[in-house]
């Protein structure tokens, strides 16, 4: 089942929060939405949630229309907010139980699954509890439970990963690559890009209200950058790789780039090195510079 979005915009009376942004999660991907505070990231994920209808555009969910055939299309989906929202005053197992009768489970079923689901995100030992007594980190993977009662085949997350400590981030990418290993089409906001590199088959990036598709290669990409942009760039070229100038960001700097594993790696630094370039930094391109250097070029 996947999900989609077409030239979607919502605006906030003169305020654009979205501009003819695209989205496109096949069965089984997980996809990262990455952008600066104010980039239309919630607003998208809302729309693709089927919660804000877009004034122009069009958003479906396995071909179905959040605007036109809403229930059908939003029990599809498994939304999990950046603001966690719950009853104090009932337990963990009950507010999971509760969303899985309203999502049409018979009572058993939804008692079960939600034990089940308070077992995957670790909070067994927290079932009979009141929310009210819940850590934030807590709270964060109720709402991940609550989320998934459905086992909707499709998985929205605004900022999954906040207020979670090392071990529960571990815990939730194990979750996602499973669902999606299932065939889920996923989508989740973060601001912690090394967390959301370590998961994510596919980037957006956001700026603006735009969306930018930007592909995670499968293999690594290398940078090394040097002062000696001549140097770099005679090797460069004589060597067959993509080079350039450093950004406003890193003013000076020269780099070029490849792709390959570790050990071809090493081999093209030794090449560098004999070739009489300077180097002042080597190592694989990140998610967050990668970012960083799209940020710069807008």
């Amino acid at each position: 089942m996947s999900i989609r979005a077409e030239a979607a915009s919502r605006s906030f009376g003169r305020r654009v929060a979205v501009d003819h942004a695209d989205v496109d999660v096949a069965p089984g991907r997980i996809t990262g939405l990455i952008g600066p505070n104010g980039s239309g990231k919630t607003t998208l994920l809302l729309m693709l949630a089927g919660l804000l209808a877009p004034d122009s555009g069009r958003i479906t969910i396995d071909g179905l229309d959040p605007v036109t055939d809403g229930p059908r299309a939003r029990a599809r989906v498994g939304w999990m907010p950046d603001s966690v929202g719950a009853w104090d005053s009932l337990t963990a197992q009950e507010i999971v139980a509760t969303f899985g009768r309203l999502y049409g489970l018979a009572a058993d079923d939804a008692e079960n699954r939600a034990s089940d689901l308070l077992e995957e995100v670790g909070l067994s030992e927290f079932a009979h509890r009141r929310v009210s007594v819940l850590s934030r980190g807590q709270k964060q993977r109720l709402s991940l439970a609550r989320s998934l009662v459905h086992d909707p085949a499709v998985l929205l997350l605004d900022e999954p990963a906040s207020g979670l400590d090392p071990d529960s981030r571990i815990d939730l990418r194990g979750i996602l690559r499973r669902r999606a290993n299932r065939g889920a089409a996923i989508v989740l906001s973060s601001h912690i890009l090394p967390e959301l590199e370590e998961v994510v088959d596919d980037v957006i990036m956001m700026r603006d209200g735009r969306t930018v598709a930007a592909e995670v290669p499968s293999a690594s990409v290398w940078k090394v950058t040097s002062r000696d942009g001549t140097a770099l760039h005679r090797w460069a070229r004589a060597a067959g790789l993509p080079s350039g100038t450093g950004t406003a960001l890193t003013p000076g700097v020269a780099w070029a780039e490849f792709t390959g594993d570790e050990e071809s790696a090493s081999a093209i630094l030794a090449d560098a090195l004999a070739a009489g370039v300077t180097v002042t930094s080597f190592g694989r391109r990140t998610l967050e510079s990668r970012y960083l250097a799209w940020r710069g070029e807008q």
